[in-house]
């Protein structure tokens, strides 16, 4: 133990057994009662063993206690009379538990602070995984649209006086589709950085889900003008928790997903419902499905077959994976599922207090 762990558990200990002592010995002044100075010892060597490191201090603040009880307020006062009828057993009978209650109260101490360095290496080793998948997509798919954007340019380069204008317009149409589908890559990996690395969480404001929902529409339908979409939003007014921008992002990639996987030409639907504690997003599609042996690891950052992965129609899984990044930060949960006529992914966000009220009706759109 270094000189100011020692210093600091001696200033504690002292601090806590010199209150009990006045408050008991004012106690004692008024209604010259001792009944109760024995709990203000005890809560002072609960303190004790709270705030100070290792087993010592609190087992010194029994020893100082029980003397303090013994010595000073029991008959006779002022003196440690062994020889008196149940004396000594009260003596023990009071050392044994203030040493017991110190003792449990550290040892609590001691299994926080274990669990507490147990849920930091879960939380780092948690974090490394999404790092890894992360690089692992981003290594694996950059090739795909870099290659297509070089493989074009060169081309366009070197045979640009033999081309006629229909070659030369799909091959710049192929090098904007790339770069444009990079960007959204961009925009995704940029979105984890509004995540806190020390805390795995964001920091959150109150929304509106009316304002909050028709903004991620048109920057969906900006996107892809040519998709559908059935919306189904409660019609109370509901604030929620979140990062706006970063579920935002999560909407668009599942609704891109949903758009580019389903094999389907059905509008994919938004459903959003609420309860008293969370408000709960519902992507459905009604295409092919998710192969089931990708349900489980579909939000790692890479599926080998491709298959209901956003921005894997260029080879990529990294937008799911985002998603769930995203969703965990905000303490909430997102699984996906295959329902009787195609996919759906749900989400969930922690409401918190005072934000919902009765829901009887929901508004389509």
């Amino acid at each position: 133990m270094s000189k100011q762990s020692l210093y600091k558990n001696t200033a504690i200990t002292c601090f806590y057994l010199v209150v009990a002592t006045l408050v008991s010995y004012g106690f004692f002044l008024l209604s010259k009662n001792t009944t109760n100075v024995a709990i203000f010892y005890i809560l002072a060597t609960v303190m004790v063993a709270r705030n100070t490191e290792g087993y010592v201090p609190g087992i010194i603040a029994s020893l100082f206690s029980v003397i303090c009880i013994n010595f000073v307020f029991t008959y006779p006062y002022m003196a440690l009379e062994f020889g008196l009828d149940g004396y000594p057993i009260t003596f023990l009978g009071t050392l044994l538990i203030s040493c017991i209650t110190s003792t449990l109260t550290t040892h609590l101490k001691e299994q926080t602070r274990i669990l507490k360095e147990r849920e930091q290496m879960l939380m780092e080793a948690e974090k490394e995984k999404v790092r890894a998948n992360l690089l692992r997509a981003v290594s694996h798919d950059l090739r795909t649209p870099l290659t297509g954007i070089i493989g074009a340019s060169s081309n366009y380069l070197e045979h640009n006086f033999s081309m006629d204008e229909a070659e030369k317009t799909k091959l710049v149409h192929g090098i904007s589709e790339d770069a444009v589908w990079l960007l959204h890559m961009v925009e995704n990996l940029l979105s984890i950085t509004r995540i806190n690395n020390t805390t795995a969480s964001v920091k959150t404001t109150l929304e509106p889900l009316e304002e909050v929902i028709p903004a991620t529409l048109q920057r969906f339908h900006k996107r892809l003008p040519e998709a559908q979409v059935k919306l189904l939003i409660p019609d109370e007014f509901i604030m929620v928790p979140m990062d706006a921008t970063l579920i935002q992002q999560v909407l668009i990639n599942l609704l891109e997903n949903a758009f580019y996987h389903s094999g389907s030409d059905k509008p994919v639907e938004l459903i959003i419902t609420v309860d008293p504690a969370f408000a709960t997003f519902h992507v459905r599609d009604y295409g092919k499905g998710i192969a089931a042996q990708n349900l489980d690891t579909i939000f790692d950052g890479y599926t080998p077959d491709e298959s209901h992965s956003s921005d894997s129609h260029k080879g990529m899984g990294i937008g799911l994976s985002i998603c769930k990044t995203i969703i965990h930060a905000h303490h909430g949960s997102i699984i996906a599922k295959n329902h009787s006529d195609g996919a759906e992914f749900i989400f969930t966000l922690p409401l918190g207090e005072n934000n919902y009220e009765s829901k009887a009706n929901c508004r389509s759109h």
